[in-house]
């Protein structure tokens, strides 16, 4: 029953920004972390940036401090993530994720493609 549906994905120049969003559906994601992964064609997937959803703690990977912001609005369940000064090294799919902070409870989206151009 659990649903993440990203969008906002695209094809923007080095430098720009752009902003991400996931739809979660199905549960009130109590004792979640909901976050956003990436991956490259031939790369493994890689995490980009977490978010505690009670608490409001954010971790992101240090390729991305300072030019990423994780976020979400409970009253939607939405979780966003707004990219800022993109570089080419971006350029992957960009999944979301909930996963349950102590059980063996973890929900994956579609992913969303995101393509930087030099």
């Amino acid at each position: 029953q659990v649903q993440l549906v990203e969008s906002g994905g695209g094809l923007v120049q080095a430098g720009s920004s752009l902003r991400l969003s996931c739809a979660a559906s199905g549960r009130t994601f109590l004792n979640y972390d909901l976050g956003w992964y990436r991956q490259a064609p031939g790369k493994e997937r890689e995490f980009v940036a977490r978010i505690n959803w009670e608490s409001g703690d954010t971790n992101y990977a240090d390729s991305v401090k300072g030019r990423f912001t994780i976020s979400g609005d409970h009253a939607t369940t939405t979780l966003y993530l707004q990219m800022n000064n993109l570089k080419p090294e971006d350029t992957a799919m960009y999944y979301c994720n909930a996963d349950h902070r102590y059980l063996n409870r973890n929900f994956w989206g579609q992913g969303t493609q995101v393509t930087i151009s030099s």
